[in-house]
């Protein structure tokens, strides 16, 4: 018996809203896989939304599978995030969960081309971005503490509270 699927997401009418979003920071040649929705601006790490009843290594591989059509490893968390930002027109409070994920070697690379494709609600492309904070910062991509600790990952799970529009980066 299959169970219906639900996505842990709270929105309420004064326009708040809660998630929690899995991400994976796959790695090749120096290089880190980031993904946007056509439609956006920004760029942002792969993954998705939890569902309940799914363990957040679950929902990475699911996510994957769905988004890049290959199965990953996943590797050890890197980061927990209490992540406050606005988004369409809503002020979100997201828990999320990076890990560190392996690619197989058959999934394509190109240092400076899309690489996949895909409809997943929404147009999403891929592409492999240099993993250093110049690139990041210069990519745009949320949450921008990760910018600032991709060239020196922490070793054990890091777990920070992080509101857009917060300044404080390490330089």
């Amino acid at each position: 018996m299959t169970m219906a699927r639900t996505r842990i997401r709270i929105k309420t009418k004064s326009k708040n809203a809660f998630q929690m979003r899995i991400a994976g920071l796959g790695f090749r040649n120096g290089y880190v896989l980031v993904h946007r929705a056509m439609h956006e601006p920004f760029w942002t790490f792969p993954g998705g939304r939890a569902e309940i009843g799914e363990t957040s290594e679950e929902t990475l591989k699911r996510e994957m599978i769905e988004e890049l059509g290959v199965e990953v490893k996943v590797g050890r968390l890197l980061w927990s995030v209490e992540n406050f930002f606005h988004y369409e027109d809503r002020d979100w409070h997201e828990f999320g969960l990076y890990y560190q994920m392996e690619l197989p070697e058959h999934f394509p690379f190109h240092p400076t081309e899309i690489v996949h494709r895909v409809m997943d609600g929404h147009e999403l492309e891929f592409k492999w971005a240099p993993a250093t904070r110049a690139a990041l910062r210069e990519l745009d991509i949320p949450p921008y503490f990760i910018a600032e600790e991709i060239e020196n990952l922490p070793e054990t799970p890091k777990h920070l509270v992080w509101r857009d529009g917060d300044l404080d980066l390490k330089t």
